[in-house]
């Protein structure tokens, strides 16, 4: 007895079974979080080292280099990237997927600690980090108000952030254009000289006239008392009291050589919100956590604050992912719904009743909520790739109740059995191939589940959703749907009066097929050839295609990076975003333009960023991607820039990512400053691109001192007196000492004044005492001249490196892209010391077609061996999988008739194809082979079965078509994405679907003959 008789025995045990499944999966849906994308835990270490007020090649060569080259020594690294900037050092180490990425840092850090010792004095210590792409900005805050920025600064820091960043699941904070308090010595040059007193002297005072130390504990009889040298500053003021020194027994104080100012910070970065100033407050989740969780507690956090907080503040949401997770998923939900009714309504199309509408139907919400349980299990979240499993699988779970639906149907008006017996010989007729065609289809999304980078960890919710979906469908077309058939059709108003397939419309199509059916079957070779033309018709049309990565979303908003001249300040800098940030503003659905200077890790003050969020996508009648280009064309005025404009993934925050990313290695800056120039004004001339730039970044104007050391060495003055004082009393970034007022700790800086240090002549003209007493000038020790230096210098796995990236066009095509700077490189034949190759997504692509076609062909295998397995037979399976190259070339008309890429989704598009279109073929064979067995002969059994499986087929066709219109004409958040997918499966399930129709029993009479003649013409071996 099956499982099937057992369900149609006890059909209450079948209810519980099923609701039992329901139930569980509506408590685990409860449970599973949401999210936009799969978690994505990738081993990336950064390390990060500062040295103030050292060049870019002093960085590399003292700091970038010895850490590069222990670091170099751990195993398992894929890439090592370093960027060596003034004062600063990056360094990021990509390991292998392989590789724990706790255990990675941990090793980064043991191997540093080492060298530590041997940087250059004020080397402050690395700092080792685990970069996860999951602990990405979600959210961003800008905040302003009438009180001065020192002010709002300090107030959002103690009431706004600090309370956020206690909420589970918030990572950093950052502050943008914020200005922290800090008390300012500035020093008087000609007064530091009438008084014969160096920068270090007053360093010093500071310091040792500035601090608390504990003293310990103080024991009298039964009484203990702490003792504490209360020596910090109570008010800045006093700092102007300091005695620096004694000069004839008169002290010489702070007062004397300069003033002191409770101020702020020097500003090196800037935020406004469309042209107003304002406080910028980056919000990043921490790794690990759901998103919309995230976003949820921070937003009822600030519900909470808001009566606190001052009545002229203004607050700001932009950079919110929730909107696009929670529209995507919405549109995701709305087409999971529409394409459900669509696929029943098929149903009642073709059988012409409610009742077996309802039955097949029931299928679609049993497999998605017992699909939840399984997620649960799996860890999964309810993101754009497991509803999107989902949302596919409406049109597959379907299929197997509708097969053993119709069978059940068909035994009942053609056989004239009652509900119960052609229940339960419907089922077992049709068990083998439902098994077949599930089977094979759910484990097609294995090796997906399993793909290598990236593009594994993002395809696994989806593969194993959809798997789990099907393999669900199966026990449901066993258990519940022959159960239901065989008590429902007892009643006579559910099966409706008349032939099921008396209709005008299906006897019109059946006796259409089978005089075509006849035809080919009596021309076999013109269908065989005609199938070969479809397959040798691959490759050009393939040529035709453009091939991309991830297509574009319109998710409401994009970013706009450009890099004013070197040496630009904060303020030239500052009316050049003004400028552009009018024009933008006033651009056709422009709802917020947020801009800064200096946003980001080793940001300078010429770099400028503008993020434009446009009203909501069904509230305009033009596409982000048509803003963007307008963007560009108010761009084109400023070359010199490097404009570039793209699109924010949601999904990775606020960092730029270009969409190609080459990279050229060696040993000369120049050459490779040479190769990558000729490449760019290529580029710039191909329409795929429409930006490209390289990393080689005009040099810095430098102020240069080189000292003359025997005029030095005689006078008594050190150089490195020197440098230090200088790095001192012009930059103002040495860590001296705090000043602390209540819990708070405020930096003490010491700089000369404005006009002592921001002339050439002034810092020429400062006096540095010597080893007799007397004072020096500078620049008679040292000579002082105009310069040029780096302002960046790119490594890549120790060696140096120019980096060349580039945006899309809006007609653009990643694959076209990569290959058309691979054929521009190669044109130059470059020396062989000179490296070149994709990274980043452009690398990324390569290894996913790798992936891709490696997955086709485990997929490919495992369907023949599951395919042998159900038939029991070697040749069955070929005939079954011959239809599937088919698919193929359908599937890219499809795609290029709709203006559709070749992408991951269409990709996976074609992965549905593979397991769909070869369920047709095995109805087909299964039948034909169950008429056999029963005495017919073959042209008869051939005739019969595909006559008998033609409206399953039809069917299951229609109703996988139904389910992916809503999918396919969607266009909503998340549509561009989706609908390439759709588009693969509809076009190329119903173009393919008549010649596999065809070809399938050709094949099959094809195939017996030849076992015929071997069979014939091989001597039969004798049995023992």
């Amino acid at each position: 007895m099956n499982l099937a008789e057992i369900c149609i025995k006890r059909p209450v045990f079948t209810v519980m079974i099923t609701l039992a499944l329901v139930v569980l999966g509506v408590f685990s849906y409860r449970q599973l979080g949401l999210d936009l994308m799969p978690k994505m835990d990738f081993p990336v270490v950064r390390v990060f080292a500062t040295l103030p007020g050292a060049g870019p090649e002093e960085m590399e060569t003292q700091i970038a280099k010895p850490i590069e080259e222990v670091i170099n020594t751990i195993g398992g690294i894929d890439t090592l990237s370093t960027k060596c900037l003034f004062g600063s050092v990056q360094i990021v180490v990509k390991f292998n997927l392989e590789k724990d990425i706790n255990v990675a840092a941990q090793e980064i850090r043991d191997k540093i600690a080492r060298i530590t010792k041997d940087f250059p004095e004020g080397t402050e210590p690395p700092f080792v980090e685990k970069m996860d792409p999951d602990a990405a900005p979600v959210l961003t805050l800008l905040l302003s108000s009438e009180m001065p920025l020192r002010d709002l600064t300090h107030f959002c820091r103690k009431r706004i952030k600090e309370p956020i960043e206690a909420i589970q699941g918030v990572g950093a904070i950052q502050l943008i254009g914020g200005r922290e308090r800090e008390i300012h010595i500035i020093l008087d040059s000609a007064k530091l000289a009438k008084y014969n007193i160096s920068s270090a002297q007053v360093k010093d005072a500071l310091k040792n006239q500035n601090m608390e130390i504990p003293g310990g504990n103080v024991t009298h009889q039964n009484n203990e008392f702490t003792l504490r040298a209360l020596g910090r500053l109570e008010n800045p003021a006093k700092f102007a009291e300091i005695i620096v020194t004694t000069q004839n027994n008169i002290p010489i104080r702070i007062s004397d050589l300069g003033k002191v100012i409770d101020g702020q910070e020097e500003s090196r970065n800037m935020a406004k919100l469309d042209g107003k100033t304002c406080l910028s407050m980056v919000i990043q989740k921490q790794s690990g956590e759901n998103t919309l969780d995230v976003i949820n507690a921070v937003n009822k956090r600030l519900a909470e604050l808001k009566h606190t907080l001052p009545p002229d503040l203004k607050m700001v949401k932009i950079r919110d992912q929730s909107r696009f997770i929670e529209s995507s998923l919405h549109e995701l939900n709305l087409h999971l719904i529409l394409g459900s009714l669509l696929a029943s309504f098929s149903v009642l199309l073709f059988m012409g009743n409610l009742a077996s509408t309802i039955i097949s139907s029931l299928a679609i919400p049993v497999s998605i909520v017992s699909t939840f349980l399984l997620m649960k299990y799996m860890g999964f979240t309810l993101n754009n790739m497991s509803m999107l499993g989902l949302t596919l699988a409406v049109g597959v779970v379907i299929d197997d109740a509708i097969v053993v639906l119709e069978n059940i149907f068909r035994h009942m008006e053609e056989k004239k059995s009652d509900a119960i017996t052609a229940a339960r010989e419907g089922t077992s007729e049709i068990y083998l191939a439902v098994m077949a065609t599930s089977l094979s289809l759910a484990v097609i999304f294995v090796p997906v589940a399993f793909m290598y980078g990236v593009i594994g960890r993002l395809l696994n919710n989806f593969g194993l959703t959809i798997a789990f979906a099907i393999l669900i469908s199966v026990f449901v077309s066993f258990t519940l749907t022959p159960m239901l058939c065989s008590r429902v059709f007892q009643f006579k108003f559910a099966r409706s009066s008349g032939h099921s397939k008396s209709s005008f419309l299906y006897s019109l199509t059946e006796k259409t097929y089978e005089k075509l059916l006849r035809f080919s079957l009596k021309r076999r070779w013109l269908i065989i050839l005609i199938a070969f033309l479809c397959i040798f018709s691959i490759y050009p049309l393939k040529n035709m295609m453009k091939v991309d990565f991830i297509p574009a979303d319109d998710t409401n908003e994009y970013t706009v990076y450009l890099r004013a001249d070197e040496g630009n300040s904060l303020e030239g800098s500052e009316k050049i975003m003004k400028e552009i940030q009018e024009k933008i503003s006033k651009l056709e659905g422009v709802e917020h333009v947020y801009s800064s200077i200096g946003e980001g890790s080793g940001a300078g003050v010429n770099e400028i960023m503008l993020f434009v969020q446009l009203v909501d996508l069904m509230k305009r009648d033009f596409t982000q991607f048509e803003s963007m280009e307008n963007v560009r064309k108010i761009l084109r005025k400023y070359p010199l820039m490097r404009p570039a404009v793209q699109a924010s993934g949601a999904s990775f925050g606020a960092g730029r990512m270009s969409d190609v990313q080459f990279f050229i290695k060696g040993p000369d800056i120049e050459k490779m400053r040479e190769y990558s120039d000729t490449i760019i004004k290529k580029c710039q001339q191909n329409s795929n691109y429409a930006n490209a730039e390289t990393s080689l970044i005009d040099p810095k104007p430098e102020i240069h001192v080189r000292f003359d050391r025997e005029r030095a060495y005689r006078m008594g003055v050190r150089m490195e007196a020197v440098s230090g004082a200088l790095r001192t009393l012009v930059g103002g970034k040495d860590q001296i000492s705090r000043f602390k007022e209540a819990d708070e700790l405020y930096e003490v800086r010491v700089r000369l004044n404005e006009p002592d240090r921001n002339k050439i002549e002034s810092i020429a003209g400062l006096m540095f005492p010597t080893a007799g007493g007397s004072m020096a000038r500078l620049d008679n020790i040292a000579s002082v001249s105009y310069g040029y230096g780096p302002s960046q210098i790119d490594r890549q796995d120790r060696q140096r490196s120019v980096m060349i990236t580039g945006n899309l066009s809006s007609t653009g095509a990643l694959g076209e892209a990569n290959d058309f700077i691979k054929s521009c490189a190669e044109e130059l034949k470059m020396p062989s010391e000179y490296t070149y190759g994709l990274t980043g997504r452009a690398k990324e692509m390569e290894r996913t077609v790798k992936g891709f076609i490696t997955a086709f062909l485990m997929s490919s295998i495992f369907m023949y061996m599951i395919l042998a397995s159900q038939f029991e037979s070697y040749l069955h399976p070929i005939t079954i999988m011959l239809s599937l190259p088919l698919s193929i070339p359908f599937a890219l008309i499809s795609l290029y008739l709709t203006g559709n890429t070749l992408n991951i989704y269409s990709a996976l598009g074609v992965f549905m194809l593979f397991g769909i279109v070869k369920k047709n073929a095995i109805l087909q064979i299964d039948y034909t082979n169950t008429l056999r067995e029963n005495g017919l002969d073959r042209t008869k059994a051939v005739m019969d079965a595909n006559m008998a499986r033609l409206r399953p087929i039809l069917m299951t066709t229609v109703t996988l078509v139904a389910g992916m219109l809503p999918m396919a004409l969607g266009k909503g958040p998340g549509a561009a994405t989706r609908s390439a997918m759709a588009i693969t499966i509809i076009g190329g399930q119903s173009l393919c679907l008549l010649i596999s129709l065809l070809l399938t029993p050709v094949a099959y009479t094809l195939f017996d003959d030849f076992v015929a003649y071997l069979s014939r013409k091989l001597p039969k071996l004798e049995k023992e």
